[in-house]
């Protein structure tokens, strides 16, 4: 069993599943809330949980800047998605996950079941209010 630290937007029902998910399969988890953790102190930290996927796969698709068409995923550099992602955490997609010496961002079950040796069902990773008007707490903040 593997020592996970889960970075996640405390009070989201889908990071709440996935670490459910975890803990059932026996992983033990330190928590994180991605929010309130310094990423300015380490932005190099933050760059790695992203590795070699597209910058427009680092951002959270469901956060209101991008919802409401502040920002366009599409047409931002990787210097400037994590200069954006320091001062809007609500961008970064999540969860971000450590396990070892391997980051991830986003709850891909591909991913998760290859390097967790883990069954998933279901997408576990997509905001079910993303085409909602209603909002999380902690997305205005």
């Amino acid at each position: 069993m593997a020592l996970i630290h889960f970075y996640e937007k405390v009070g989201c029902g889908n990071n709440t599943k996935q670490k459910d998910l975890l803990i059932e399969a026996g992983h033990w988890l330190i928590e994180h809330d991605l929010l309130t953790h310094d990423w300015r102190s380490e932005p190099e930290k933050l760059r790695s949980f992203f590795g070699e996927k597209p910058v427009v796969e680092w951002f959270n698709r469901a956060a209101p800047a991008i919802k409401n068409g502040e920002l366009n995923p599409d047409e931002i550099n990787a210097e400037e998605a994590i200069e954006l992602m320091l001062e809007q955490p609500l961008l970064i997609r999540r969860p971000l996950m450590e396990i070892e010496n391997h980051r991830m961002a986003g709850f891909e079950t591909s991913e998760v079941e290859q390097f967790l040796n883990l069954e998933t069902e279901g997408d576990l990773e997509s905001c079910p209010k993303k085409d909602s008007a209603r909002v999380c707490r902690n997305e205005r903040g």
